[in-house]
């Protein structure tokens, strides 16, 4: 049970190691193919049935922090 669980335990980790990108590498991400959602417009459209059917609008993006200080 032991060996079971260190195996696991090493697996785990190795499986879950922090990679850092570099510079030239970043190009990669920022590619339309690397985002959320491929097709931006029935991402908007979505975006705006969600909207609809809150009642709210905006807090879709991780900007601000509401103390008005931006």
């Amino acid at each position: 049970m032991k060996n079971v669980l260190l195996t696991g335990l090493i697996a785990v980790s190795l499986l879950s190691g922090c990679v850092t990108v570099s510079p030239w590498q970043r190009g990669n991400l920022a590619k339309d193919e690397m985002s959320w959602s491929a097709d931006p417009l029935e991402s908007t459209l979505d975006g705006h049935v969600y909207f609809a059917k809150e009642g709210s609008f905006g807090g879709g993006s991780a900007a601000g922090g509401g103390c008005g200080c931006n």
